[in-house]
């Protein structure tokens, strides 16, 4: 299978971040990917609880999925739309929703965000993410052709038992589209996407933001780390797409999933036992 992973620098504006998504998606399925992957937040970078109030749509009429469907089907491929923000009709908090867009447009999985990205950095950097956003309850594989995906969001990856049940329910690709902030991506980005990838024996697609994103205003600016990342069952870097916006391309041999947990048959090796008393 060849996969491409779209890095972005989205922007607050999401008319903007779709012409960019549909630029990059057009430039990967010309390169002959057949599942593209953009990042989380494709249709908006903002921690602006208003500006989000007033940009952010509801699935049903949102204009980046609807985009981004026919993107899919213009190019007959597969493509994983990382996240987007939406609003939901049962509460005030918006959605981070990934989506899994078959061949003719159709949504073949949703998968909401679990894991909120709830953390004081340092230096002025504080997130609080459940203050905006609502988490899902529902992990998510997905069959397609040759293989099934299990799908993540970003602050996923540091939970290892997620891409475990995923893995041992099947996936042989784990998607992780992302907008890892600077300093957690310089510490810790390749070294948990890697050991994921090798704990599950799954290939791990991490498509993510890069770079200063832009906003309406003259707030502070969010940095988000970049190096887009595809990873092998056995825990090596296929593909690094560095600091810069633009398609990485990876061929992916998917018997390399059987062979990674023939070697280290850990997912057959769980036993019950007693927590720390």
């Amino acid at each position: 299978m060849r996969a491409a992973l779209v890095q972005m620098t989205a922007s607050d504006d999401p008319g903007a971040n779709l012409v960019m998504a549909r630029a990059l998606v057009a430039r990967a399925a010309g390169a002959g990917a057949q599942l593209v992957c953009t990042p989380e937040n494709t249709n908006c970078m903002s921690s602006d609880r208003a500006h989000q109030a007033m940009v952010l749509r509801h699935e049903d009429d949102d204009p980046t999925l609807a985009g981004l469907r026919d993107a899919a089907a213009r190019h007959g491929i597969w493509l994983s739309v990382g996240s987007l923000g939406l609003k939901v009709a049962d509460e005030a908090r918006f959605a981070n929703r990934s989506f899994l867009i078959d061949p003719t447009g159709g949504i073949a999985a949703r998968y909401d965000k679990i894991h909120m990205f709830d953390v004081v950095l340092g230096e002025g950097e504080t997130y609080a993410e459940s203050s905006a956003f609502r988490p899902g309850d529902r992990a998510v594989v997905v069959d397609v052709p040759l293989v099934r995906i299990g799908l993540t969001i970003c602050y996923d990856l540091r939970f290892p038992h997620l891409h475990r049940a995923l893995a041992k329910a099947g996936a042989g690709i784990i998607l992780n589209p992302s907008a890892f902030t600077v300093p957690t991506g310089s510490a810790h980005w390749e070294v948990l996407l890697r050991a994921r990838a090798i704990e599950s024996g799954a290939f791990i697609l991490a498509a993510a933001q890069t770079g200063s994103h832009p906003r309406r205003d003259t707030g502070p600016q969010r940095r988000t780390w970049g190096h887009s990342l595809a990873v092998s069952p056995w825990g090596e870097v296929l593909a690094d797409a560095g600091t810069e916006p633009g398609v990485v391309v990876v061929d992916l041999d998917l018997a390399q999933v059987a062979e990674a947990r023939r070697r280290i048959p850990a997912l057959a090796h769980d036993r019950v036992f007693a927590p720390p008393g």
